[in-house]
Formats: structure tokens, C-alpha cells, sequence
């Protein structure tokens, strides 16, 4: 349902978050115009494709655009809603970089008129929403901001992070609920009353400053518990302990769930935005620091159990990477450990190594320039020799024992061990 103030939203940032969310808003009735810098997501678009996978979005941009109501562009134009949704990764240094947020309000503050309502979705460390709302006031000293009159600002400015799963982008923008900081109170119920024309799930109103620290509290807490079962499945290792079976016995404590170890964290969610908690205070974060530094460091540790198993191989023998990607079943190789681990294995063994990846139709340049190549599952199986599984993917969880009888293998999901356990 359109609502009167907001008729014509833009969506700055067209990538994993920016063109569901964009797509959905224009399902609703809205008139929506993404931005994006890059020439080749714009025509995609308009054309009425996609350049992510996400389940059902390319059927909804095909029908949004198809009717006029979603439209791409390179340059910001007039609208009544501004959405902020540019990455906002992380230096060598494990410091925030912002930039792309800066760039954005730079790049809006021309067109910005009195009654915009201007949201920004990238994660941040705390205070960003209001330096963008100063920034937004140097550059038009004729609109007023929220960071210097309050509730009588011209410009409303908000902060409203997204909570979506790969996979299930589309399902859960409408599902979840939202967590919408305002600058001041006006600010808030004005983007409570935005999201609301989309979403289903509750739309809590609070500070900009509080959904900032929600956001950030998220990611660290999923971290954490992530870096509390690689550090158990390490002490593990130590004393010749299977993990997978003292994981699974220690969850039958009913107050106990421990998560499940694996070859690091990625994504651009987990991985990242600790370290924005992090900066935000670094003198107080010592528990999210030390998870984060648990974490970044199976990679490492994955790549030495690897090479353990290859060097007790043949030398000329295959070795097939099963995964790529940063979770199960997705295509982003976005801050994807698997990725780090084969990219090391390929530096050391060159063309012997074989990428398993379902969900993607070329291998990245990096990689390929190091001699590995992409094959598929039955390929790989039937060249045997060494299998090295990084992400469990639903097609590698239905590979039988039989059909790895005879090679070499690390697993480190524990899905393989689950299949064979389940056999015996």
C-alpha cells in the first residue's frame, strides 16, 4: 500500500541487500529507482535480469521492471525516501571503512528537498547514522538536519539494519522484525511508518545509536558461539577426541547448544561486523576481539589438516575442493574461508587441484590464474584420490561412502562423518 509522503523511493546500492530490497518496495506499489555505480548492474537490471543468485528474485525484478515500477540509474535523482545500502567492509587493519556510506550521502545531498526521509541499512559502528546526518547538513546548509534542530528538521534521518538470510532474502525482509533507530522521535516513527508498508514483522522504534549497537550485538553473539565450538573441536583435536560425537552428546544437556565447528566464518555479516563493535569500543570488547581472532585463524588451521591428509597421498593425485562459497547452498564467495583455504592449497599444488562449486559458473580470476580448475561432483568423485570438503552444500550431504571409497578425505563440516554414521 502506497502511503501519501512516501510515493518514490531510492535505493542507494544494488548488490545482496539493495536489489531484493529494492524489488520488494516496488512490489508494494512504490516507485523505486536503484542507484549503482556499476554500468553492467544497471542495463542487467533494467533488462529485467539479475546478477545474484537469491531465490525468486529473478522472477520479482522481471516483474517489477516489466511494469515500470523499478528502474535502475547511475546517477541519484528526486525521491521522498533515501535507503542507504552499500557495502561497508573492513580494512587490512580490522578497521571499519565507511566510505561508501560518505560517498552515497554525498551523492544524495543535491537532489535531498524538504520532507525526505533519508535510511541508511549498511552496517556501521556507533554514530555513524548521526555523522551522516551532519555530513548531509554541510553540504545543504538550506535543508535542516535532525543532528542540529531535533523533532523540526526538514530532513528526517534514520538507521534500520537489515536481519536477512542468504537464500531466504525475499522471505525474511517481509517476516523478520526490524529494529528502526531514529535521529530524533520524528525520525523514527517516520521510518516505522515506511517499513511498515512492506513489512509483516514488528517494527521497533528506538535511537539511531541503539539499532546501530543492535546490529553489531547480533553479529558478535553468533561469532562468539561460533568461536566457542572451533576452540572446543581444537582442544578436541589435542586429546584424540571426535568432536562431532562430544558436540552432539553435550547438546543433550537441555540448556546446552553448542554450534557446530567449521573452517572459519564468512560472509559479510559475521565476519565483519564484530569488528565494528570492536572499534566502536576497543579499550571494552575483549570477548567479541579474542572470538574474531579464534575464528580468522581456521582458515590457517584447516589449511595445515588439509595438507596433512594430501601429503599422505600419491604425489600426482588429484585434489578436489567441495565448496567455495561462505555458507551452504548460496553462490557469495564474499569473505568465504573455503575460498582462502583453496586458494592456499592452489598456491602450493597448482593444477592438481580440482574446485567442486555447484552454485557458480566460473571460478574466480584469482584462482584461476593459480591453475586450479572447476569440475563437478561425479568427476571429482570418480577421478578419486584426495577430497577435501570446506562447505556443506546439500549435494555433497548426499554423497554415499561408497562413492568415496578408496580416496583420501577431511571433512571439516562433519557431514561425511554423519552419513557414515548413519550407514553403520
Amino acid at each position: 500500500m502506497k502511503r501519501p509522503d512516501f510515493s518514490t523511493v531510492m535505493v542507494v546500492g544494488l548488490g545482496y541487500v539493495g536489489l531484493p530490497t529494492a524489488a520488494l518496495i516496488a512490489s508494494r506499489g512504490f516507485q523505486v529507482i536503484g542507484l549503482d555505480n556499476n554500468p553492467d548492474v544497471v542495463s542487467t537490471i533494467n533488462s529485467g535480469r539479475v546478477h545474484i543468485v537469491e531465490a525468486d528474485l529473478d522472477g520479482l525484478v522481471q516483474k517489477v521492471v516489466g511494469s515500470g515500477l523499478l528502474r535502475a540509474v547511475e546517477a541519484p535523482v528526486p525521491a521522498d525516501v533515501y535507503l542507504i545500502a552499500v557495502p561497508t567492509p573492513i580494512t587490512e587493519d580490522k578497521l571499519p571503512n565507511i566510505g561508501l556510506v560518505h560517498d552515497a550521502a554525498r551523492s544524495i545531498a543535491p537532489v535531498l528537498k524538504k520532507g525526505d526521509l533519508v535510511i541508511l541499512e549498511s552496517t556501521s559502528q556507533i554514530g555513524t547514522t548521526e555523522a551522516i546526518s551532519e555530513l548531509l547538513g554541510e553540504l545543504r546548509p538550506d535543508l535542516s538536519m535532525p543532528t542540529a534542530v531535533g523533532e523540526a528538521a526538514d530532513v528526517s534521518v534514520a538507521y534500520c539494519p537489515e536481519r536477512i538470510l542468504p537464500g531466504r532474502v525475499l522471505a525474511e525482509l517481509v517476516s523478520n522484525d526490524r529494529c528502526i533507530g531514529g535521529i530524533s522521535r520524528r525520525c523514527a516513527r517516520r521510518a516505522q511508518r515506511f517499513y511498515t508498508t512492506f513489512v509483516r514483522g514488528t517494527c521497533f522504534r528506538t535511537t539511531a545509536r541503539t539499532a546501530e549497537f543492535v546490529k553489531l550485538a547480533e553479529n558478535s553473539f553468533r561469532d562468539t558461539n561460533i568461536a566457542l565450538a572451533n576452540e572446543l573441536s581444537l582442544i578436541c583435536e589435542r586429546f584424540g577426541i571426535d568432536t562431532w560425537e562430544a558436540v552432539g552428546l553435550a547438546n543433550r544437556h537441555p540448556r546446552v547448544n553448542i554450534l557446530k565447528p567449521g573452517p572459519g566464518v564468512g560472509g559479510h555479516c559475521i565476519a565483519v561486523d564484530p569488528w565494528f563493535m570492536v572499534a566502536s569500543a576497543p579499550d571494552l570488547a575483549n570477548v567479541i576481539r579474542t572470538a574474531r581472532v579464534v575464528n580468522d585463524g581456521r582458515v590457517a588451521h584447516t589449511v595445515e589438516r588439509c595438507i596433512e591428509v594430501i601429503e599422505r597421498g600419491d604425489a600426482d593425485a588429484p585434489i578436489a575442493c567441495f565448496g567455495l562459497a561462505y555458507k551452504a547452498d548460496i553462490d557469495d564467495l564474499r569473505e568465504s574461508p573455503a575460498l582462502d583455504i583453496a586458494t592456499e592449497l592452489c598456491r602450493r599444488y597448482g593444477s592438481r587441484i580440482r574446485i567442486v562449486e555447484p552454485n557458480i559458473q566460473t571460478l574466480p580470476k584469482d584462482l584461476a590464474a593459480l591453475g586450479a580448475e572447476l569440475t563437478d561432483t561425479d568427476s571429482a568423485l570418480a577421478a578419486g584420490g584426495i577430497l577435501l570438503l570446506l562447505v556443506d552444500h546439500e549435494e555433497f550431504k548426499m554423497i554415499a561412502p561408497e562413492e568415496r571409497a578408496g580416496a583420501l578425505t577431511y571433512d571439516s563440516r562433519g557431514i561425511w562423518r554423519a552419513t557414515e554414521a548413519a550407514v553403520d
